[in-house]
């Protein structure tokens, strides 16, 4: 994938009047709150996400 994943809004305010920041890869500036971000793949799980009964919402009788 050679393209940059964009955000939906704002995790600040909520807004989507979103532009690419000029910083860093994956800075985002965002003109409704003058707030600036960055978003950044960690990788992923080395064992993933581990759910419980509890979790799916199943009920144990």
């Amino acid at each position: 994938m050679s393209e940059r994943a964009a955000p939906f809004y704002c995790p600040y305010c909520g807004e989507e009047d979103l532009r690419p920041g000029e910083q860093t890869h994956g800075a985002w500036e965002c003109a409704a709150c003058n707030r600036g971000f960055q978003l950044k793949f960690l990788g992923l799980l080395a064992r993933g996400i581990q759910r419980t009964a509890d979790d799916r919402g199943d009920e144990q009788t």
